[in-house]
């Protein structure tokens, strides 16, 4: 019995063409930091000798490579450099400040709130909990439970699927950092990714994700500045997936608008103009 050219028993010699898309793009990062603690801590200096900003950007690229471009930033830049030229043109922010919040100007927060909602990913770290920015994001006090006593911090993978905990130990273990604990107030997070517990027994939702407008939001616990925690191998992987994953999937950015829509018309809005006419 003859079989037909096709059967699953008989390979064809049919050309097999395959079509190459190109690389995406890189992503474009900035990496703020308040770098305050470096310039008049000597113990801090030592750890971070060119800021913890340099540190976290040197992890971000170690991790990404040639998908990603990387930018510093601190809060002593001229509008602690973040223009508007300079977040038109970043896909994720990444923000690290402790002791000077009150100094981060209400423009330039305001700023970078537009972007958030407009689509520029954020990744706020450890103290950054308090920044105004998060805080603004948050819509809540974000203060935590702490102690900063050379606490074993272990860092608990309980959603091992999602692509920040990719290639990430569990648990990832932080032989010191500052403990912090729950109560956490924040809203309850879209996606929690991590939890961390301390040598004290205290916990806190360290790993959690957000979505404010177009903008995706990842806060990581980890990192007070008294300890060598961003030079951790396994640290720095967990921010550079927070990046990849904060980077929008939208081919623009664009603020959130309130459209009119007529009735059977579900494409063309039109922009409001007010409760008057």
């Amino acid at each position: 019995m003859t079989r037909p050219q096709g059967d699953f028993g008989e390979r064809q010699n049919t050309p097999v063409t395959t079509s190459s898309a190109p690389p995406p793009a890189p992503i474009n990062v900035t990496v703020w930091g308040e770098n305050r603690h470096e310039k008049i801590e000597e113990h801090v200096a030592k750890i971070y000798p060119q800021g913890m900003h340099t540190t976290i950007a040197e992890g971000i690229k170690e991790n990404l490579g040639d998908a990603c471009a990387v930018r510093t930033a601190t809060l002593d830049d001229p509008e602690h450099g973040l223009t508007e030229e300079v977040l038109a043109s970043t896909d994720v922010l990444t923000w690290w400040g402790h002791a000077a919040h009150a100094e981060v100007s209400d423009e330039v927060v305001e700023r970078v709130h537009r972007h958030v909602l407009s689509g520029m990913g954020l990744v706020v770290l450890h103290s950054g909990h308090w920044s105004k920015i998060f805080v603004k994001l948050m819509g809540t006090s974000c203060t935590l439970r702490w102690r900063n006593e050379h606490d074993r911090e272990l860092v608990w993978t309980v959603n091992p699927t999602h692509p920040i905990a990719q290639g990430v130990p569990h648990p990832l273990i932080v032989d010191e950092d500052e403990m912090y604990g729950e109560f956490f107030d924040i809203p309850a997070p879209e996606e929690l990714v991590f939890v961390s517990s301390f040598t004290g027994g205290e916990v806190i939702r360290s790993g959690c994700t957000f979505r404010r407008g177009h903008g995706r939001i990842f806060y990581f616990s980890p990192g007070d500045q008294d300890y060598p925690v961003y030079h951790n191998k396994d640290i720095r992987r967990v921010i550079a997936n927070g990046v990849r994953w904060a980077r929008t999937d939208r081919p623009e950015r664009s603020h959130p608008v309130l459209l009119r829509y007529d009735t059977d018309d579900f494409f063309n809005g039109v922009d409001y103009s007010g409760p008057l006419r």
